[in-house]
């Protein structure tokens, strides 16, 4: 209990670093004692405007973006039973590429293209689990099955559509489909969800505990199994089309910080689970970070910051997995 307490400690750690080097950093660089005074005594118009309509906003959002991931992540994975399962294998960021990427391809504003993004992720999503579920017995290779083909289906309507758009609209395109931070200027909402879906997710740790193991054991120890599945299903669906409405499709979150935690905390996911909030938001927090400074001005997408990162630690992670295994 008392390693636990340190774990936790390190990661409060390692989240408020993280957010606090997001405020100091980018084009223009402040350091600690400017940003104290600013957030104090803020007698400096411009950098009042830079650090709180600005940085703060997008730094909280994609805090709040990265836990969502990573906590979908840890659902999806216990749902399915796999663990290369991470949220976007139902099939939502190819709907809501679809949706934004046509919203897009007709002029349509910021308000319509997170519109038709978050539709397009919650109807992809609803129709896998619609499909799988068709004949009435529907489990975790029905779900991933009915998700993989749909989602080559989204990829190619994708394709077509960036082959038929405009010059000008491909960039921004692009950048959505890679994440993109620039326009996360509300975490409000988005930090709600997170800290209720953590609690929600808390309580129900138990559960999660058992459906891990096997249905069969879940149903002998009295658990609704196909009710508390489609509740994961539920919760996942709008943590993830969310996500993906706020700031695009970002890879590697909710793959690997899971993965991560489980390796530090182990499986009990009443540990896991808050986890995986802090580090995978503290991982996006950094990541988009990056993005911002790494070109300044000109900025990186996001997800290709988190794939670079997140491919060499899922190899190493992997590697560790299978030491394990051969060793026990």
């Amino acid at each position: 209990m008392k390693h636990t307490h340190l774990i936790f400690l390190g990661l409060i750690f390692i989240s408020s670093t993280a957010i606090l080097t997001g405020l100091v950093s980018g084009s223009v660089n402040i350091d600690i004692q400017q940003l104290w005074y600013l957030l104090t005594e803020s007698n400096s118009p411009g950098l009042s405007t830079l650090i709180m309509e600005l940085r703060l906003p997008r730094v909280l959002s994609a805090f709040a973006v990265g836990g969502l991931l990573s906590v979908s992540g840890v659902l999806m994975q216990v749902l399915l039973r796999n663990p290369l399962a991470e949220p976007y294998i139902l099939g939502s960021s190819g709907g809501a590429a679809v949706a934004a990427l046509l919203a897009m391809s007709f002029g349509l504003g910021a308000f319509w293209v997170d519109t038709a993004a978050f539709t397009g992720a919650l109807c992809a999503t609803f129709l896998v689990f619609g499909i799988a579920s068709s004949s009435g017995n529907w489990g975790p290779s029905q779900l991933i099955l009915t998700g993989v083909v749909l989602a080559s289906g989204f990829s190619a309507v994708t394709t077509m559509i960036l082959a038929i758009s405009s010059e000008q609209n491909i960039r921004g395109m692009l950048f959505w489909m890679m994440g993109d931070l620039s326009f996360a200027y509300s975490p409000q909402h988005l930090l709600w969800l997170l800290i209720i879906i953590v609690l929600i997710t808390m309580a129900a740790a138990r559960y999660l505990d058992i459906l891990s193991r096997g249905e069969l054991q879940a149903s002998i120890l009295g658990i609704r199994v196909n009710t508390f599945r489609i509740a994961i299903f539920s919760i996942t669906a709008l943590a993830t089309a969310l996500s993906v409405t706020a700031v695009g499709v970002i890879g590697f979150i909710g793959l690997v910080v899971p993965h991560t935690v489980r390796l530090i905390v182990g499986n009990k996911h009443r540990f896991v689970i808050p986890a995986s909030a802090m580090l995978g938001g503290s991982l996006l927090v950094i990541s988009d970070t990056l993005a911002r400074t790494i070109l300044a001005p000109r900025q990186l997408p996001v997800g290709a910051i988190t794939a670079l990162i997140g491919v060499p630690l899922f190899l190493i992670l992997m590697q560790k997995s299978i030491a394990k295994i051969n060793s026990a």
